[in-house]
């Protein structure tokens, strides 16, 4: 049934939709199925995202009328692609019962749900969604970000830098002393440390044996270093009665030091639930978003579901106090230098996207987390085409493999960050720190590669 005489008003300006407040908006990429058209299958696809069905039915109305999600736009791109804009009433999403707020989870329903199977699509990806005030004063945004993080660390509380941290490793495998130990080492050197993101209650790791041993090293460390120390917790688990047990087990254990506790939670696969209950059970706590398993639905191989930055907006407006972006192309991850634009889309109180200029209406910035394979010879790249170092920057290799060890490796982190700041040469900073220049020893690949002539300037031998 072509659907495209009340799915879709081509007429329709993307000025005057964004001017009237009332709709959301979001970008696709679509590709029909061989014999269909692409405004028929782009109405159908609008249809089956709001108030349609395959036939008509009596009990639609005008009321139903009015709140029909319409295209706009279906321009070809090449390949068989289009890029196909629907706008979305607002009225259309789901209200919570008890606070009258917005909730992801019926975003997606809408945006990305039945239509990803319809027999007429064959394939589907949304690239950028725009949110009107109307509604995104709705959602909770973060409670905490970098600058709760930065006051903890005794820093400035406007552009107070990388926070230095890791994700100890193996990534499975460790028992709760070694654990506890490695944590310690490094918190010599560095700010914070993460669980990654399969650890949390092992057989040979049980959480409240583990815990308790971080805990005595947080305290041993801040006071032979003198500095705050932070680490970010995993309580992701299945029932959010878990979730909560385990996040009070944590700062139960921490006591006077709770408040250097973050609370890590796999955001992707846990979904929006395990995320808003983080951050409205513990909204004191910075709310750190993993995001293992999002490859899945937003690698560029990928042709359904969404991409990078339509997660990076939807952690915002859920609360992530900060989330994983990926390094960019500067370290082991897949990626880009232009994605920048994802860790703008987090940080600014205005970003353009993909299409959409969203503006957040002071709603507070989510923070970058940089990891995959960054070590301290990667990081002044990386600055340099951020334009800031704002971010927390966890590097286990990078770290862990430093030939000196873990103290060694947090320290050249940083030094290669002061480095940056001061606007002095990496080799020219390695020869009064030998941290830094410990790690040109260790990274020799990155070394050759990025910095030629190191070992002539540092007097390092073949």
């Amino acid at each position: 049934m072509d659907q495209s005489k009340r799915y879709a008003n081509l007429k329709l300006k993307e000025a005057d939709l964004i001017a009237g407040g009332r709709h959301v908006l979001a970008a696709y990429i679509i590709k029909p199925k061989s014999g269909h058209e692409p405004i028929a299958t782009a109405a159908h696809f609008a249809a089956e995202s709001s108030t349609g069905t395959n036939v008509e039915v009596c009990t639609t109305d005008d009321f139903t009328r009015g709140v029909d999600a319409l295209v706009y736009q279906v321009e070809e791109t090449g390949n068989g692609d289009y890029l196909m804009k629907i706008a979305y009433p607002v009225e259309l999403f789901d209200r919570n019962v008890t606070d009258g707020r917005a909730m992801i989870v019926s975003f997606l329903t809408l945006t990305i749900g039945n239509n990803q199977g319809m027999s007429d699509v064959e394939y589907a990806k949304m690239v950028d969604f725009y949110v009107p005030r109307q509604l995104l004063q709705l959602f909770d945004g973060p409670a905490m970000n970098i600058a709760d993080m930065w006051r903890i660390l005794g820093r400035p509380q406007v552009n107070g830098g990388m926070v230095v941290g890791t994700i100890i490793k193996p990534k499975l495998g460790l028992r709760p002393k070694p654990f506890a130990d490695a944590c310690y080492q490094f918190w010599l050197g560095g700010d914070f440390i993460k669980n990654d993101e399969p650890q949390g209650n092992q057989v040979f790791a049980p959480l409240k044996e583990t815990v308790a041993l971080v805990a005595d090293a947080m305290k041993r460390a801040q006071d032979e270093t003198g500095e705050a120390k932070i680490f970010s917790a995993n309580i992701t688990a299945d029932d959010p009665f878990e979730m909560i047990r385990r996040g009070e087990i944590i700062l139960e254990t921490f006591a006077s030091n709770a408040s250097h506790v973050a609370f890590l939670v796999d955001g992707y696969v846990g979904g929006p639930t395990a995320i808003t209950l983080a951050r409205r059970y513990f909204p004191n706590q910075f709310l750190h978003y993993h995001r293992a398993g999002h490859g899945a639905v937003t690698s560029k191989q990928s042709k359904r579901g969404y991409n990078v930055l339509t997660h990076m907006k939807m952690a915002r407006l859920q609360g992530a106090s900060g989330i994983h972006t990926g390094t960019m192309g500067y370290g082991k991850m897949e990626g880009d230098k232009n994605e920048k634009m994802v860790a703008y889309m987090l940080e600014r109180d205005v970003a353009d996207g993909e299409y959409f200029r969203q503006e957040w209406h002071g709603m507070k910035p989510t923070t970058p987390i940089i990891s995959g394979g960054m070590n301290a010879l990667r990081l002044p790249g990386f600055f340099e085409n951020l334009g800031h170092s704002n971010v927390i920057q966890t590097s286990g290799g990078g770290a862990f493999g430093h030939k000196d060890g873990a103290v060694a490796g947090a320290k050249s982190l940083r030094q290669a960050h002061d480095a940056w700041q001061k606007g002095v040469n990496l080799i020219d900073y390695a020869k009064e720190h030998p941290e830094l220049k410990g790690a040109f020893e260790t990274f020799t690949a990155d070394s050759d590669k990025l910095y030629p002539g190191w070992r002539e300037k540092l007097k390092v031998s073949a």
